[in-house]
């Protein structure tokens, strides 16, 4: 559920660092350098969830729900090269003066993945360990985002019988942090959610996840998800509802969606690789030049590493995906949360191996989709570990589509995930320029999970 934006759209995109984050996790308390380092990034988050004025409105089981809306698409299982035209359905797109408002309890809704019950699914989200797999869960946040979409969405106007003039796509994940709740793989999950806040076409999603645990639900995590409301055909955009509070609560989360877009804009315009790395970051990248360079003058073009130390030329994982029909989403491209999934699990692969013990993921910062990926695409995912401090590893995953044809390369995605280890870890040291610009970036991002910038 992506889709290529124009630039201006992605830097309007881009959500703040300031959006609600979490709460710490267990095992970095168990470190007082991290504990502390940790304090300001998990201090208690504004509002971003209906849950106390929201009345319940269940929707079934994710498998329900990703069948109401191919009905409400029109669309028919089976996989079809050439889709089904939806050309038909320009013509009962509304206009936005023909649109109500809504208010955030109206797309309020919950689903369950039946995990207690259902033994063919524990199969798909059970680790070795029996633990759930978060990628699985990523695709599942990721389609549920879409569902609070439709439940938003109202068009007095359209016939009852005419299927819905609309394809919703993910233009980006905001922040995501975990807690420490271990998350299992044989218990229920619960999702919920609702449309937080809206643009012209554009609609940001809250999305929340939890475990039933001992007689209760518990917290996993919690994601922002940027989606555009696109035509019937995914030709252009689409107007959405406006949102009219309906109460206090409404109104304080509605003014956090307008900060949060202004943040978006700074973050993007700040961004390493299109300004220079600022007064401090340049006195760093020097710094790094003198660990990693003889002090001997005839040996300018050696680079030494310092001990207790990898290169990040070194410190790579990469896997390349050969996608297939099953991957898709409404309109015939590579689902977004597949994308996800995949993204995660070599990051994790590539964290478990440079620590050589098993990781906890902490936080995932915002991913963006830039192009689209057919379904007859090969996908080269590459995780480097970009930075490290204390016990640590800030990881970068990169999303190539690889040209079958010519092998050229072109990046759709880039994923950053920090993880933690119970141990101080290897140090990541930059060996050219270009991979010190990426250390930049890691230690940005690193900071912004940490609360620290």
């Amino acid at each position: 559920m992506f889709r290529s934006l124009s630039r201006a759209q992605k830097c309007w995109s881009l959500f703040s660092r300031g959006a609600e984050t979490g709460y710490l996790s267990g095992m970095a308390m168990k470190f007082s350098p991290i504990a502390e380092l940790s304090l300001r990034h998990y201090s208690p988050p504004p509002p971003t969830h209906i849950k106390q004025s929201a009345v319940p409105n269940e929707s079934g089981t994710m498998a329900q729900i990703k069948q109401e809306m191919m009905t409400r698409l029109g669309l028919e299982p089976g996989y079809q090269p050439l889709p089904k035209s939806r050309e038909h359905l320009l013509k009962y797109q509304p206009k936005m003066e023909e649109l109500p408002a809504r208010a955030m309890q109206d797309s309020f809704t919950s689903a369950i993945i039946p995990l207690s019950t259902d033994r063919v699914l524990q199969d798909k989200y059970v680790t070795y360990l029996g633990s759930v797999r978060m990628g699985r869960l990523l695709e599942d946040m990721d389609m549920f985002a879409c569902w609070c979409c439709h439940k938003h969405l109202a068009v007095p106007n359209l016939p009852s019988d005419v299927h819905l003039p609309y394809t919703f796509v993910t233009i980006l994940v905001d922040r995501i942090d975990f807690t420490n709740v271990l998350a299992s793989g044989t218990a229920d999950i619960r999702l919920s959610g609702h449309v937080s806040w809206v643009g012209t076409s554009s609609m940001e999603v809250v999305v929340w996840l939890e475990q039933m645990l001992n007689g209760s639900y518990k917290k996993l995590t919690r994601a922002l998800f940027l989606m555009a409301a696109r035509n019937a055909t995914n030709t252009a955009a689409a107007p959405v509802n406006p949102i009219e509070p309906a109460n206090e609560e409404e109104k304080v989360i509605l003014a956090g969606g307008k900060d949060r877009k202004r943040q978006r804009q700074i973050i993007c315009a700040q961004s390493i690789f299109k300004v220079e790395p600022n007064d401090p970051e340049q006195t760093l990248m020097y710094e790094l030049y003198k660990r990693t360079t003889p002090t001997n003058t005839l040996e300018l073009n050696k680079r030494i590493l310092p001990p207790n130390s990898r290169w990040m030329s070194d410190s790579f994982q990469m896997s390349t995906i050969p996608s297939f029909p099953e991957h898709r989403n409404h309109h015939n491209r590579v689902f977004g949360g597949f994308l996800m999934r995949s993204a995660l699990e070599i990051s994790w692969a590539a964290a478990f191996l440079y620590c050589k013990t098993r990781p906890k993921l902490e936080h995932i910062s915002d991913i963006s989709f830039e192009k689209p990926v057919s379904v007859d695409s090969f996908i080269k995912m590459t995780a480097y570990v970009v930075y490290t401090k204390l016990n640590y590893v800030q990881i970068m995953t990169v999303a190539d589509v690889v040209d079958t044809h010519t092998g050229n390369q072109v990046t759709t995605n880039t994923f950053y995930y920090t993880f933690s280890a119970p141990d101080t870890v290897t140090e990541v040291l930059p060996r050219s320029y270009h991979e010190t610009m990426w250390y930049i970036q890691g230690r940005r991002k690193f900071e912004y999970s940490m609360g620290l910038k």
